[in-house]
């Protein structure tokens, strides 16, 4: 099976649980929302097709154990989770970065998936496929990235009503860069007494304003 991939390559990872950890990215083509904040609209339909096997000698190539598939939107590629169980029975510890449209049964269980749900600022909060919360094993985690108050509001109501399956450590609430200052929302967190983490993307610090290849 081929896929359409619009890059691949090694950073720091940037944001999750996992973040300051070197990590190959695979980053497949296509998405189907168009979020206002989005940073990856080259993703949107560049890409190259590559066979699977293609992508894991290229992987390989990186001598690095942790992988990301993300995008775009991966799992608009119905190929991605046969990738993602591809590279975990060679060995790899992989992470899959979603929008949260889409179901997320069919990935592999012992794949870290990091949820990202859409808040309204985003313009596609209508599109969250609230069930992926009830979807979510241990190792998982969600993100909500607040732009502003109303985002807050509806990621802590979202947080309150659905999100008891994972600890706080899991929920992270990260802050549009450069649109939102993280000291805000962390006023906000800190008020509310609510249980999350305050995420903040590393790659953007360490590299501001390169948008490729980190």
């Amino acid at each position: 099976m081929k896929m359409q991939v619009n890059e691949i390559f090694y950073s720091i990872q940037g944001e999750s649980l996992f973040a300051g950890i070197p990590f190959v990215f695979v980053r497949l083509t296509g998405c189907n929302l168009r979020c206002s904040y989005c940073d990856t609209r080259y993703a949107y339909n560049q890409g190259t097709e590559m066979k699977m096997s293609t992508i894991l000698e290229r992987v390989v190539a990186y001598a690095c154990g942790n992988v990301e598939i993300t995008g775009g939107e991966p799992l608009l590629q119905k190929g991605t989770p046969r990738l993602i169980t591809m590279l975990i029975e060679n060995g790899y510890q992989v992470l899959l970065e979603t929008n949260g449209s889409y179901d997320i049964s069919a990935v592999d269980k012992r794949c870290v998936k990091i949820v990202d749900i859409k808040c309204p600022t985003s313009s596609e909060s209508d599109k969250n496929d609230l069930n992926n919360i009830d979807r979510l094993t241990p190792m998982d985690q969600v993100k909500f990235v607040v732009r502003e108050w109303k985002d807050y509001e509806f990621a802590r109501e979202i947080i309150q009503s659905k999100c008891h399956k994972l600890p706080g450590s899991q929920i992270l609430l990260s802050p549009v860069t450069e649109q939102l200052n993280p000291a805000m929302l962390a006023e906000w967190i800190l008020k509310d007494r609510l249980n999350v983490r305050l995420h903040l993307q590393i790659h953007k610090i360490l590299w501001p304003g390169i948008k490729r290849g980190v």
